[in-house]
């Protein structure tokens, strides 16, 4: 059996959970509601403040969604209650952030500002001028945005001044570098 599938999502009690005979599952929190139809064959029960979700048989396929399954009800379940956030930074000469209403203004080397709209249920907030946090209830758009956003300017391996960084870039992330023309190779 799934060592994740097999294990029981725990329903907080400010979180309400209601299953339909389709397969779609929607959870309601103080964070907002979510709703996903998930795949037919997976048994999903919602009762004694838990989700257990069950498979049909040891085919690889029902294995394999098993774990799935739990995994994106544990984190519907913990986005309805506690929210998701990934924090966003930005450096570079002239490199800023600012809000326009629920728009984030970019000016990011280019000659013109990028806007990014946030997508309705997420929040984007920023700190200063180069610190961007993206809230919100789904795990999966809250990632989607975030990458997009640094996709707009990635921090890249030879972008450097020094031992800075310039670019867009998660808040844990280690940019990686590289050490351009300065870089002897050892052929003779």
């Amino acid at each position: 059996m799934s060592r994740i599938g097999r294990q029981p999502v725990p329903i907080p009690e400010k979180v309400q959970v209601t299953v339909q005979e389709d397969n779609t599952v929607i959870v309601k929190g103080p964070a907002g509601q979510l709703r996903q139809q998930l795949h037919p064959d997976m048994t999903i029960k919602a009762e004694e403040g838990q989700i257990v979700v069950e498979r049909p048989s040891d085919q690889k396929q029902h294995r394999a969604l098993h774990g799935l399954t739990q995994s994106l009800l544990a984190n519907m379940v913990q986005g309805v209650a506690e929210g998701f956030e990934k924090r966003l930074q930005l450096q570079g000469v002239g490199y800023r952030a600012e809000m326009d209403g629920n728009k984030l203004r970019l000016r990011v080397g280019f000659s013109h500002d990028v806007v990014v709209e946030a997508p309705e249920g997420l929040e984007i907030t920023v700190e200063g001028n180069n610190a961007m946090i993206i809230r919100g209830a789904d795990k999966q758009a809250v990632g989607q945005l975030a990458a997009n956003i640094r996709a707009v300017r990635p921090v890249g391996p030879y972008w450097a001044k020094g031992t800075r960084w310039a670019g867009i870039k998660y808040a844990d992330e280690q940019p990686r570098r590289k050490p351009g023309k300065q870089a002897k190779i050892g052929i003779e």
